[in-house]
């Protein structure tokens, strides 16, 4: 027993080693996100703003012979339109901008840098987490320091994986980062909790579904709100060109909105990821409850952590229906959507350190 506790307290001193590394490599990371913008090229607002406002270059004209009636007819001129990102109906159709790199090579560069960067700094980032998980023999979310370490590394993970899968998502690495190295400073230095044991009614197979899924939603709607995010200050960025006369962005904002993809872009992606992961919350508050009936006795019990489970999942299902709705698409659309992830942190941080109830088995 002597031994095995040794052997535990080795593992979790680790871990704890493992997600400090990983932050400092975050933090590298971070700084070579911060060079890619620095570095890229900061002249795409002439060209987003000239596809808005003048039809020339919004269109590449090419003439095309036709014989018309014969030998002796004439020509026709045919215009070849831009590419272009097709948006919702009775909006902008508006090219991408060149990326966080700003198309240029050097900030291309150092945003792969920052990819290498991130990729190493999981490797540690994961490794910490298992090791934290062999040290209390458990899934390593039993409290708000396994489950904020947790949720990060899911962030970063799902990432990468759409890197991977060839998405156009770099411009994403700097807001991620910055919130991961936040999300890991405040899990040590506030929430980190020593590994222990949990209340004998958590032992159960379903602390590996119901929190493992409500990580997993958790993370991709933080990157669903991350993009909503930047859709409104496109958004606002792109009705402004519309308009040279009006007030207009400043130098650092317009160097970053015109790299990020167009208003469109963000809120398709946007929505695709809400649309996606919403089945999966649904998932994880009906595992929630049936954990309920057989840790407590009852499937729903008004609990505060239920509570705002439900008010997240009714956020989300109206942000959903709203994207149906004509009336509220766009920018209606994407506030619902930055209100309910608001209800999904309020949920985490403010009912678990605020408000006492069944969920406040483990402090912190």
């Amino acid at each position: 027993m002597k031994l095995a506790a040794e052997v535990n307290e080795n593992l979790a001193h680790y871990s704890n080693v493992l997600i400090y590394s990983a932050m400092a490599v975050y933090t590298l990371a971070f700084l070579a996100h911060i060079a890619e913008w620095v570095f890229g090229s900061r002249s795409a607002v002439g060209r987003t703003a000239a596809a808005i406002t003048s039809d020339a270059a919004a269109t590449q004209r090419a003439k095309v012979t036709v014989q018309v009636g014969g030998q002796g007819g004439g020509t026709a001129v045919l215009e070849r339109p831009k590419i272009v990102t097709r948006s919702a109906a009775g909006s902008r159709d508006i090219p991408d901008g060149p990326g966080a790199a700003g198309g240029t090579e050097l900030g291309d560069v150092y945003g792969r840098i920052a990819v290498g960067l991130t990729v190493l700094a999981f490797l540690f980032h994961a490794a910490g987490v298992l090791l934290r998980a062999l040290s209390v023999q458990r899934a390593p979310w039993g409290n708000m320091y396994e489950f904020s370490t947790t949720f990060a590394m899911v962030a970063v993970g799902t990432y990468l994986v759409l890197l991977a899968l060839k998405k156009n998502v770099r411009w994403i690495g700097l807001p991620l980062v910055t919130t991961v190295l936040l999300d890991l400073g405040l899990a040590v230095s506030v929430l980190y909790t020593d590994s222990d044991q949990l209340v004998p009614a958590l032992h159960s197979y379903w602390l590996w579904i119901h929190v493992s899924c409500a990580i997993i939603s958790g993370a991709s709607l933080y990157i669903g709100a991350v993009a909503t995010l930047l859709y409104l200050f496109r958004d606002r960025y792109e009705a402004q060109l519309e308009n040279p006369e009006g007030k207009q962005f400043g130098r650092f904002a317009k160097s970053v909105l015109e790299r990020v993809p167009s208003a469109a872009s963000l809120d398709k992606f946007a929505y695709r990821i809400n649309a996606t992961i919403f089945p999966l919350w649904t998932f994880t508050i009906i595992a929630g409850a049936i954990w309920a009936e057989a840790a407590w006795g009852r499937y729903w019990g008004w609990d505060p952590k239920e509570v705002w489970s439900f008010i997240t999942w009714v956020a989300y299902a109206g942000y959903l229906h709203a994207r149906a709705t004509a009336g509220w698409k766009g920018r209606k659309a994407a506030y619902l959507a930055l209100i309910a992830f608001g209800c999904y942190l309020f949920n985490y941080y403010g009912v678990n350190i605020f408000i006492t109830g069944k969920h406040s088995y483990a402090g912190v």
